[in-house]
């Protein structure tokens, strides 16, 4: 929805962090809150992200590995928000 925040959460699979809660307005990042994972760290990608666009956001994680694992929290961060885009893409349709 252009012009009002949407806050939604997601529950990140093959890693540390538990669970992240983003806040999305005019398809920029507000805020990032991550509960687990390396806190410092996260909270770091939290700043960095912050103004950034969704899609460029998921441009720039996407794909990033921790160690030997398929994915890593910044990955995760990027399927969040593909799950919001798609989200948002369905409910634009029904609209």
């Amino acid at each position: 929805m252009e012009g009002f925040p949407v806050k939604f959460a997601y529950r990140p699979r093959g890693v540390c962090s538990q669970m992240m809660e983003f806040e999305v307005e005019d398809d920029k990042i507000v805020s990032v809150t991550v509960t687990g994972g390396c806190d410092g760290n996260l909270k770091g990608i939290s700043r960095l992200i912050r103004g950034m666009s969704v899609q460029e956001v998921v441009d720039r994680l996407e794909g990033i590995r921790c160690g030997g694992k398929p994915t890593s929290c910044p990955d995760q961060i990027a399927r969040a928000l593909k799950a919001y885009q798609a989200k948002q893409a369905e409910q634009a349709e029904h609209a």
